[in-house]
């Protein structure tokens, strides 16, 4: 038997029994050494807000139960594998997998973490590959003027990735200070919405507010793009679309990680993709959205916590038991 974390009813989470059967042919079995909880997402499906037209789409890979729930819910983990394929044994995977202490799933399913790329660290791939999809539908070009507004865990991915671009000019955008330990950590330009540089050629907008997507559109230049990787839940955002919007023939695309991105669906996976952002995680500067930890026997308060906001994260870390 294994423990699982379950979303039970509006706010309310615990830890169940899970039953694990040895693996089959073609799979693995893995204990899980940490997983995150990714913020955002796992919020609105704490508080049983996530919209009813969207639910199908918002499964994830290994989800039991239904949303709204009880369900249980998650996508970010780190593990070693115990039992499979002779190449995997030993070796460290991320998988798309719940809060889980052991679990056996397809042995496609899980991706090999690079030697040299930190445990915690591997637990960001799943923001990371949400960055990586985001620049291949923006296609940066060099000399390009950029701003990403928002510096949420997406944000920051996003910024971070590239900087190592031959850009013209990069700049995060967001209103609250206390993101500046975080830009001087990841060594980018953070600016407020009165600070920042227009006539950009790409605009990435992260914030998940009104006030962001205007931002963002204001920052495009002529005839340039803004791509949308917010995620609203039950809300629906105004747009401005007056103004300068048509005049500027300015395009609003969204982005989204669900399907591989299709300036390159033709010729990577998802798990190509995935391994991207694993390499991508060699870069120690990721450390920077790594913003606590608790224990896994924990988790049902800890993510009411981080849902009430009394316990402010980007990626919260959770460890689990060295014997589960």
């Amino acid at each position: 038997m294994a423990e699982a974390y379950w979303t039970v009813g509006p706010g309310q989470g615990e830890l169940r029994q899970a039953p694990v059967a040895p693996p089959g042919p073609g799979e693995v079995l893995v204990r899980t050494l940490t997983s995150a909880i990714s913020r955002g997402t796992e919020t609105l499906v704490h508080r049983h807000a996530v919209p009813e037209a969207v639910r199908p789409l918002m499964r994830a890979p290994f989800q039991e139960g239904d949303l709204p729930g009880p369900v249980k819910y998650g996508y970010l983990s780190v593990g070693v594998v115990e039992d499979g394929p002779e190449e995997l044994v030993g070796r460290r995977v991320f998988c798309l997998y719940p809060h889980q202490t052991r679990y056996v799933v397809p042995a496609t399913a899980v991706v090999r973490v690079p030697d040299d790329v930190p445990t915690e660290r591997a637990l960001l791939a799943g923001a990371v590959e949400t960055a990586v999809n985001a620049l291949w539908d923006a296609a940066p070009r060099l000399g390009d003027r950029v701003a990403v507004v928002g510096m949420g865990m997406i944000g920051a991915s996003v910024a971070a990735l590239l900087s190592g671009f031959p850009l013209g000019r990069l700049q995060v955008v967001d209103v609250d200070p206390r993101r500046e330990e975080l830009a001087a950590r990841l060594g980018l330009e953070l600016v407020t919405p009165e600070e920042a540089a227009g006539d950009c050629d790409v605009v990435v907008h992260c914030s998940a507010s009104e006030a962001g997507l205007a931002t963002a559109l204001g920052l495009a230049g002529e005839e340039a793009e803004v791509i949308e990787l917010s995620w609203y839940g039950t809300d629906a955002p105004r747009v401005p679309l007056g103004e300068a919007f048509h005049a500027r023939r300015l395009t609003v695309r969204a982005s989204q990680v669900g399907a591989v991105s299709a300036a390159r669906r033709a010729r990577r996976t998802t798990a190509d993709r995935l391994g991207v952002a694993l390499d991508a995680l060699r870069d120690p500067r990721f450390d920077a959205l790594l913003t606590g930890a608790s224990d896994f026997a924990e988790l049902p308060g800890t993510m009411a916590d981080i849902a009430s906001g009394r316990l402010p994260a980007l990626c919260h870390v959770i460890h689990y038991p060295e014997e589960s």
